[in-house]
């Protein structure tokens, strides 16, 4: 069979830049691939995903100020922060702007961690980390304490699962300001079906392998550096979010039969504890308050005014265990 000259195929005198080969087992290049990958996605009837990686600077330095951020991530045992461990931590420190703009990675820090509990064969098969894997491992509280020492924000994509355990484990944390990828970019509003990191990386043309700490911190911050169609960066839509208070309105009192009414509307049930009654309620932004209570006036208290409890958090302590 005679090899076509398709520009597909390796080019006359062309190195291979990458390690791939085609059914001939002749080697391809980058350009090759890319090629590759053009054509598909122009025939309208393929959508081709690139492996994760990231450069180290997303934009050149212009003069700009910056600050030092951290993305991290954590693998645990399980979900519950009662009597599951951390077994993976993983951090990326960088530079950006207070528009939002990412600028050089800085450094990283990743470390294992053996558990005191049984590794569910689950988790096991989602990350990939074996007990063997983590024998006899450690995370130095000192190292960890200095590398998150000059950051002034922390970015995890469920802020509110890794800010409590991170907490427990590296009291250092507390005293940061946290963000959160997940829940503070409108992502349906840029159209978006859904939040979750693996999705998100895939609409913005990635793939990785494996749910390990350190890829899924280079997943945030691929897509936190991106525009969105109305202008600036994700990562600043989401410093702008973290910047704002946020208020627990608490609907105490509410009528029963107004329960679905209040789930639909993004409430959540709370038990009650020595300071507070079992009531429905919902963390909102400071300058959504006004609104919250006129419709709870209007559709849930019969037009009457409730004189409703609420508690206001700032990035310093929201998603913390500290504020519940």
């Amino acid at each position: 069979m005679t090899r076509s000259s398709n520009p597909l195929s390796r080019r006359a005198g062309a190195k291979p830049d990458a390690d791939a080969s085609d059914e001939w087992g002749i080697a391809l290049t980058t350009a090759d691939l890319e090629e590759m990958a053009k054509r598909l996605e122009a025939s309208g009837a393929y959508r081709v995903l690139k492996r994760l990686t990231i450069p180290a600077a997303f934009n050149e330095p212009d003069g700009t100020a910056t600050k030092l951020g951290i993305v991290l991530d954590v693998e645990t045992t399980g979900l519950n922060l009662a009597t599951d461990q951390i077994i993976e931590l993983g951090i990326i420190k960088f530079e950006f702007s207070a528009d939002g703009r990412v600028f050089r990675v800085v450094d990283r820090f990743s470390g294992l961690r053996e558990p005191t509990v049984p590794m569910p064969a689950e988790i096991v098969a989602l990350t990939g980390i074996t007990p063997e894997l983590l024998h006899g491992r450690e995370i130095s509280s000192q190292e960890v304490s200095t590398f998150i020492a000059d950051a002034v924000i922390v970015i995890a994509h469920n802020a509110a699962f890794d800010r409590p355990f991170c907490e427990r484990e590296w009291p250092d944390f507390a005293a940061k300001h946290w963000a959160c990828s997940s829940s503070e970019v409108a992502w349906h509003r840029h159209g978006y079906a859904g939040s979750r990191l693996a999705y998100l990386l895939n609409e913005h043309g990635y793939f990785a392998d494996g749910h390990r700490a350190m890829t899924d911190c280079e997943a945030v911050l691929t897509f936190l550096s991106r525009s969105p169609n109305s202008g600036g960066t994700y990562l600043g839509e989401l410093l702008a979010s973290a910047r704002r208070s946020t208020v627990r309105l608490f609907a105490e009192g509410a009528p029963f039969e107004s329960k679905d009414t209040l789930k639909a509307r993004g409430y959540r049930w709370f038990e009650g504890n020595g300071d507070r009654p079992k009531s429905w309620r919902k963390d909102l932004y400071e300058d959504e308050l006004d609104a919250e209570l006129a419709f709870l006036k209007a559709n849930i208290f019969g037009g009457k005014d409730a004189q409703l409890p609420t508690e206001r958090f700032s990035a310093i302590d929201r998603y913390s265990a500290r504020a519940g």
